[in-house]
């Protein structure tokens, strides 16, 4: 079996090697426009040695950032200021990649650090949020959102195919549509947001239709030779698990009919009463079941941070790709540190840029 620094290859992308750099909300941009944040922050991480780093989630409309300060691909502008970041990411050696979504009940929230609740009614801020239905997540999100319509069904599904023509046209190599973590798209799918009784609720069929019809919109535009991928919330903790499982790896093994290439699999974070056994890669046996059932190759995260523990889970056959979040933002060069602990001593100095791989290696017994 190959292992974390074996390449990868899907399509016509190749990775350096298995490690994926998670999409991380910054909560730095304006009017969803990035800058020099963003551009430090993505080539740091490219330059770090990950095969594929993916863009935060990026809202496909005004209406469907998380928060304010969340990246967008719903104008030119917007994609006009990712082109050279996406540019130093290939040219750092990693695959450059982004993920797009629509936060639905979720959106319109403050900073994490400022309150990572919904922006007071009135705060001219915020906004008004859409969903599935008129069912509130709860918590600090208490905001009703307004009911779908169909037209606004349409209109969003043609919003995520805009993103992605957008995400094509700057040379993102590998583009991730965001089914998860109870925004919008999980929310059609999840019976604790979904209370519609027309053809987009009800039935497992019905609440698959959004996530499929997107999909299939996608794929229509996304080149045939660049990974078309898709990040799911296959499994809530609420108590119902193995039949949420039985649906979401359902869905994908539609989703991979219709043309869907990857599948990372997550959480569903759609009800605040889910009891989540945080703990050493908790989702990896979920991951390697999907995967199995499904035939699609696969990704997981969370609390997967040591190089041995990494290595395992791609030697083991659990995952295809281990996707890292905070321990690439406590060091972006994560990668080397692995390569030099699993003793791959070639693979550490492949993981750095020519400039520090030139003193390290030179002067590595001083």
């Amino acid at each position: 079996m190959p292992g974390l620094f074996d390449p990868f290859s899907l399509k016509n992308v190749t990775l350096r090697n298995r490690i994926v750099t998670s999409p991380m909300c910054q909560y730095s941009a304006q009017d969803g426009v990035a800058n020099e944040w963003h551009s430090a922050h993505l080539a740091g991480l490219a330059r770090g040695g990950a095969g594929l780093v993916v863009i935060e989630a990026t809202g496909v409309s005004p209406e469907g950032r998380i928060t304010p300060a969340c990246l967008g691909l719903w104008n030119d502008a917007q994609a006009e200021a990712l082109a050279p970041i996406v540019a130093e990411m290939r040219k750092a050696g990693a695959v450059a990649g982004i993920q797009i979504g629509h936060a639905g009940r979720k959106a319109s929230a403050n900073l994490p650090w400022e309150g990572d609740d919904h922006i007071a009614v009135g705060d001219p801020r915020g906004w008004e949020t859409i969903a599935p239905s008129a069912v509130a997540q709860g918590g600090g999100l208490w905001r009703v959102p307004r009911s779908m319509t169909l037209a606004e069904i349409e209109r969003v599904r043609g919003d995520f195919v805009a993103a992605a023509e957008r995400a094509r046209d700057i040379g993102m190599q590998w583009l991730k549509l965001h089914f998860a973590h109870g925004y919008l798209a999980q929310s059609f799918l999840s019976r604790h947001a979904n209370k519609r009784d027309d053809a987009y609720g009800g039935s497992f069929e019905n609440r698959a239709r959004f996530l499929i019809e997107t999909l299939v919109a996608v794929r229509k535009v996304w080149p045939e030779d660049r990974p078309l991928s898709a990040r799911l919330g296959v499994i809530e903790y609420d108590g119902q698990d193995e039949e949420t499982l039985a649906e979401a790896i359902e869905l994908v093994k539609r989703l991979k009919a219709e043309g869907l290439d990857f599948i990372d699999v997550s959480l569903g974070f759609s009800t605040n009463e889910a009891k989540i056994p945080w703990g050493p890669a908790f989702l990896a046996p979920v991951a390697e079941r999907v995967r199995r059932e499904s035939g699609l190759p696969a990704s997981t995260s969370w609390y997967i941070s040591q190089p041995e523990q990494a290595d395992a889970l791609v030697r083991e056959g659990k995952v295809d790709l281990v996707t890292l979040g905070r321990p690439l933002l406590a060091d972006p060069h994560w990668p080397y540190a692995a390569a030099k602990a699993l003793g791959i001593e070639d693979a550490a100095w492949k993981t750095l840029p020519a400039p520090y791989a030139h003193w390290l290696s030179r002067y590595r017994a001083v």
